[in-house]
């Protein structure tokens, strides 16, 4: 959603899968361009989630501003309504500012939120919302997931198999209404106005090459996370708030908690993640590349290549 408008204030959005190199090519267009950085990330909302959440470092946090990063504490719910309008406070300080606001992320639904708006929610169903608990103590969240895939495939794409709360909502939403949460997303928006948008996709899909290093690079992270202590971190996480809590279904940490119970060995653990966030890419990147607004480029964030592909972009668009 490019807007052109000499009046309309300058913003970017970079977006595309996990592990593409999406913060650091947010820090360089930051500090070339004047900007901050408004995360786009539903579990790096969260406090005491460093490891898995895979966090810009406080030395990054400290040469930019970031901005929707630890809003929550684990055991609350942060939906995609929440983050939208936190989001949009952030973007609006940074343009009081005088300097351009950078979203940067995966999530897909956040980012929907932010830019689009999102339609009026039927209420809750609480019957409805106990069968599909027990649904999943009978059959596992990925029987909700699969059920989901069903109801609306498209919303399918967007949340985890392990999002159990996020399942629950969409599903409810679409048998509230009888039709599909996606399509329903579509009506009664409030679009983000009064911004000259660039938005720029990372496409490391774009040959089977690019697709080997970027799946390359998700196994090396992966495997990173547990050496740097997201067992440790899991089990501090375990401890506090229980293991009914939420945020421990995320990926990384599902697995984790898996080892902590003695479920799953250390080397299962961490295969189990890797191959857990590689088909989380490609249903980013069935997300993204739904987007007419994009431009992609082909490579890797913290390419000097693409970063400066990216700038020339933007000093494009924003120069008028």
């Amino acid at each position: 959603m490019t807007t052109q408008g000499e009046s309309l204030h300058p913003m970017l959005v970079i977006a595309g899968p996990t592990a593409s190199g999406k913060t650091a090519l947010a820090l360089r267009l930051a500090e070339e361009l004047g900007g901050e950085i408004v995360s786009c990330d539903s579990v790096a909302v969260y406090r005491l989630m460093e490891i898995g959440s895979a966090k810009p470092t406080l030395e990054e946090r400290l040469r930019v501003a970031h901005h929707c990063i630890d809003l929550y504490w684990p055991d609350e719910v942060c939906t995609a309504g929440d983050y939208a309008r936190h989001a949009r406070e952030a973007v609006a300080g940074i343009r009081e500012r005088g300097r351009i606001p950078i979203v940067a992320g995966g999530t897909g639904l956040y980012l929907r939120a932010l830019l689009e708006g999102l339609a009026p929610a039927p209420r809750r169903d609480e019957a409805l919302r106990e069968r599909l608990r027990a649904r999943v103590e009978r059959r596992g969240t990925a029987s909700l997931h699969r059920l989901l895939q069903r109801l609306d495939p498209r919303a399918a794409t967007l949340i985890h198999a392990h999002d159990v709360p996020k399942l629950i909502r969409s599903i409810e939403v679409t048998l509230a209404a009888r039709r599909p949460q996606s399509e329903q997303w579509k009506q009664g928006r409030d679009p983000l106005q009064g911004y000259r948008m660039l938005q720029i996709g990372l496409s490391p899909v774009s040959s089977k090459e690019i697709r080997q290093r970027l799946y390359t690079r998700i196994n090396e992270r992966a495997a990173a996370m547990f050496e740097r202590g997201l067992l440790l971190e899991t089990e501090m996480l375990r401890e506090r708030y229980g293991d009914a809590c939420r945020c421990l279904g995320a990926l990384g940490y599902a697995q984790a908690v898996g080892v902590l119970r003695g479920e799953l060995s250390l080397e299962a653990a961490v295969a189990a993640a890797q191959q857990g966030h590689r088909n989380y890419a490609k249903r980013q990147g069935t997300w993204f590349r739904s987007a007419k607004e994009m431009n992609w480029l082909a490579g890797f964030g913290d390419e000097r290549q693409v970063q400066e592909e990216a700038l020339v972009l933007a000093r494009g668009i924003f120069a008028g």
